[in-house]
C-alpha cells in the first residue's frame, strides 16, 4: 500500500501540521516521521499508531508516544490513498480534546 500523506495549508498559506513538527524536539519528531511513514507503507496499521475517531465524521489520529509524552495528529482521507494532516498537538488528557476535533472537522 503506498499512501500519499499531504499537509493541509490555509488560505493564507500556514501550515499548522509543519508549525508542530518545527516545535517538537528532535527524537520526538524522528518518532512522529516513523509514524507517518507506517501510515505510507503499511495496508493496516496498528491501531496502537493509527485510529478512527469515534463520534466524528471522518476524523482520524496518528498516535505517537514518546518517553511520557503523548502526540496526536489528527487528519482525513481524501481518497484511498490520499491522507490529509490538519494539525498536531500535545495530548494532555484521557479523551481528545472536542475543539481539537473541531478544528480538524472544519
Amino acid at each position: 500500500m503506498n499512501r500519499t500523506i499531504i499537509f493541509y495549508t490555509t488560505v493564507d498559506g500556514k501550515c499548522p501540521v509543519q508549525d508542530f513538527l518545527d516545535g517538537l524536539s528532535g527524537k520526538v519528531a524522528q518518532k512522529v516521521v516513523w509514524v507517518l511513514r507506517l501510515l505510507e507503507d503499511l495496508e493496516m496499521v496498528p491501531v496502537i499508531y493509527f485510529k478512527k475517531l469515534i463520534g466524528t465524521e471522518d476524523i482520524w489520529e496518528c498516535r505517537i508516544r514518546h518517553a511520557s509524552n503523548i502526540y496526536r495528529i489528527l487528519c482525513f482521507f481524501e481518497s484511498r490513498s490520499v491522507v490529509i494532516l490538519t494539525h498536531g498537538f500535545e495530548k494532555k488528557s484521557m479523551k481528545t480534546p472536542r475543539q481539537e476535533i473541531d478544528r480538524a472537522e472544519s
